[in-house]
C-alpha cells in the first residue's frame, strides 16, 4: 500500500503545506497517520480522497462545506461495486506514481 509525506502530497497536488492542514483539518474523511517523529503520512484511501477534493473546490468550485458534503456522498453511493473498482484502480494508480518517483 503507497504512503506519502506531507511533502509528497503538497508536490502530487500541488498546493502549500498550509492548505493541505486545512483541508485535513476540514475533512474527516481523510485521516493521515503520524510516523514516530509526529510526521503526516498519508494513505493511498487520503490521497484518492484529497485529489476529489481539489477537483471539487478548483475546477466545481464548491466550497469546502459543499466539497465535504459531495465526498460523502460519493462514499455513500448507492453503487459500491463501481466505487470499488474505481478505488482499486486509483490505488494501483498511486502505486505507480510513487515507484515512479523512487
Amino acid at each position: 500500500m503507497a504512503s506519502f509525506s506531507s511533502m509528497e502530497a503538497e508536490r502530487i497536488l500541488g498546493i502549500k503545506n498550509s492548505v493541505l492542514r486545512f483541508w485535513v483539518d476540514e475533512m474527516p474523511l481523510i485521516q493521515p497517520k503520524k510516523d514516530l517523529s509526529g510526521r503526516r503520512i498519508f494513505s493511498g484511501r487520503d490521497m484518492r480522497l484529497l485529489l476529489r477534493l481539489k477537483y471539487l473546490l478548483y475546477e466545481r468550485r464548491l466550497s469546502i462545506d459543499g466539497a465535504r458534503k459531495q465526498l460523502e456522498k460519493e462514499l455513500s453511493s448507492k453503487w459500491p461495486d463501481l466505487r470499488a473498482e474505481l478505488d482499486a484502480v486509483r490505488s494501483e494508480l498511486l502505486d505507480l506514481l510513487a515507484q515512479v518517483k523512487n
